[in-house]
């Protein structure tokens, strides 16, 4: 078992303020696996004194960009070299399948660090502007101490979504990890100090919720950015819109993939399969529901139901598996209540079900629905499980009008032999990220989404102007 009995502050190993702990089961055997300190409000309030003091007197702020991305550069190699350690511990506390966390659950948070540091290399801390009066000097100045509180699906990626940009720019750190998956934070933290990243920039706490909301409502914070549910986000929108902090949300999804009647279907049920059900469907840009238009409707249903069936489930940690358990028995009990929500609805079953595939671990069957309508609740809320549903249109026009048709607005896919029209299609679609014939996220392009899927942007350029105050100084003679 993984034991940890101290907490990351100040750039040193401190014991907690308080005796509770945080044990990580996992979910592919429910035994205990890990276990970490439980930290409280006052670990919090250390770990903010420390940011603070870090970021108004401390070297790293008043560093240029190419320095800050010379010590982010060391970090990316030292990363890289413990790749392989990252995935295996991804897939041990969270169980996602091990062949998902070294496509992509290690690689993708490298290249987040990889093109931040690439870009403060070169980036501009001062830009100079003729004016009507004068010349004008744009300054670009860090915004502060960061609150970042991160999920438990894609820990490291997520993390690094923040923490990334916001070294770049000069900003100091606290990252709260998620109860669930708090261990890969402890060898991120070991390569930071062999990195040389300064005492007091990024410090590390592992909560839950209670003091997690007094770090983000802590008065020191200058900006919070937060990856979860839309319904914490309002909570921490709400907190931050009365203190007048910056805030940066990343929410829920429920995306769709249209596939037009000129899609080679054989050739797309692979990457169809993982724009859907990546991550056991524990992702916020899954693809769950898929538009097929009334010409193909049964064809479809019958790609997306062998595609469905085919993936194997079971350990995680097995090369072959593509679903795993989910993170937890309250996951568990939520996804089958949405199963039987579908079939109470009165949408027709067509693989998967409410019989578990094993009887330990927190496993659900993949499972799909047809003849459902977009005003079903499993077409309209967020399962966060192995759950498709096949949605029937009438025509272009009509699947791109019942895409729009959601609460939400974060990620979304066309599938077709015509790149170019699917371009078009793409356009129309009102999503922060979009793939034709694919889904996946590049870190030199903004990532978010609209509506209730979130507030801001991150990764690209973009996601570094989030941590960034910009200051304009007009001057004469």
């Amino acid at each position: 078992m993984r034991q940890h009995d101290t907490l990351f502050i100040g750039g040193e190993w401190v014991a907690p303020a308080g005796t509770g702990t945080i044990d990580v089961i996992s979910p592919h055997t429910e035994e205990v696996v890990g276990r970490v300190p439980d930290g409280t409000a006052a670990d919090m309030d250390r770990a903010v004194a420390a940011a603070r003091e870090a970021f108004d007197r401390g070297p790293w702020p008043r560093m240029t960009f190419a320095e800050r991305a010379e010590v982010l550069g060391r970090l990316a190699e030292i990363y890289a070299a413990r790749q392989n350690e990252m995935a295996e511990l991804i897939t041990e506390e969270m169980g996602c399948p091990i062949t998902f966390s070294h496509l992509a659950q290690v690689p993708q948070p490298l290249g987040t660090l990889q093109f931040y540091a690439e870009l403060g290399r070169t980036f501009a801390q001062e830009e100079q502007r003729p004016g009507m009066f004068g010349p004008t000097t744009v300054r670009r100045e860090p915004v502060g101490v960061v609150a970042a509180v991160v999920p438990w699906n894609v820990p490291q990626l997520v993390a690094m979504t923040k923490i990334a940009p916001a070294l770049l720019a000069g900003c100091t750190v606290v990252l709260k990890p998620a109860p669930e998956t708090p261990l890969d934070a402890y060898p991120l933290a070991e390569m930071a100090l062999e990195a040389g990243v300064p005492a007091g920039v990024l410090n590390i706490v592992a909560a839950g919720r209670e003091a997690g909301e007094h770090l983000v409502s802590h008065p020191d914070v200058d900006k919070v950015a937060f990856t979860g549910s839309t319904a914490a986000g309002r909570r921490i929108a709400s907190i931050c819109g009365e203190q007048l902090k910056r805030v940066s949300l990343e929410l829920g999804g429920k995306s769709a993939a249209i596939i037009l009647d000129d899609a080679d279907l054989a050739s797309s049920m692979g990457m169809l399969g993982i724009a859907s059900l990546l991550i056991s469907g524990q992702a916020c840009v899954a693809q769950t529901r898929i538009l097929a238009s009334r010409n193909r409707y049964d064809e479809v249903v019958e790609a997306v139901a062998g595609m469905v069936s085919g993936q194997q489930v079971g350990d995680p940690a097995d090369p072959a598996t593509g679903i795993g358990p989910l993170v937890a028995r309250r996951q568990q009990d939520r996804v089958e209540g949405y199963i039987k929500i579908g079939m109470d609805e009165g949408a027709k079953l067509v693989v998967g079900g409410l019989d578990r595939p094993y009887d330990r671990g927190w496993y659900v069957a993949p499972t799909l629905f047809a003849g459902v309508s977009n005003d079903m609740r499993i077409a309209r809320e967020e399962i966060f499980g192995p759950v498709l549903s096949v949605i029937p249109y009438e025509d272009e026009a009509d699947a791109i009008r019942i895409a729009n048709d959601s609460d939400y607005g974060l990620a979304g896919s066309v599938w077709t032999a015509d790149t170019e029209h699917g371009m078009d299609v793409a356009r129309q679609v009102r999503t922060g990220t979009y793939g034709v014939n694919c889904f996946t996220l590049e870190p030199n392009a903004p990532f978010g989404g609209y509506k209730s899927s979130g507030v801001g942007r991150e990764m690209g350029p973009e996601g570094l102007t989030g941590y960034l105050e910009h200051k304009s100084i007009m001057r004469l003679g």
